[in-house]
């Protein structure tokens, strides 16, 4: 075995953390509405997501599975945070020009915001 295919599984756990950390600071900055730690964190996400494009069809092992279904749940859980804020937004805006809702969040999100 080569060693670059005896380094790639390391490569592939380190890349799955810097992941679950950026995903985690992206948390924190909704939370905060930092949009430049929003920015940072979308720009570390989109470079990760390139070097994990290297990882499509390998056979990962128990901790890279678990670190992949934890990041999924996180980037799905930030997913909806991003999207409640854009509705709270949207909310705000229409009740102060009088405007129409054009914007429906709908009750999945509306059970999201419950939790």
């Amino acid at each position: 075995m080569s060693q670059v295919q005896s380094s790639f599984p390391a490569m592939l756990r380190d890349q799955l953390r810097q992941m679950l950390a950026v995903l985690e600071e992206e948390r924190q900055a909704l939370a905060g509405l930092d949009i430049d730690a929003l920015m940072g964190a979308a720009n570390d996400k989109n470079r990760l997501c390139g070097s994990l494009e290297d990882a499509a069809g390998v056979v990962l092992d128990e901790e890279c599975r678990g670190m992949l279904e934890a990041a999924k749940r996180l980037n799905e859980v930030n997913r909806q945070v991003r999207n409640l804020v854009a509705a709270n937004v949207t909310a705000r805006l229409n009740a102060m020009t009088g405007s129409p809702q054009l914007y429906h969040a709908g009750p999945r999100y509306a059970y999201a915001g419950a939790r």
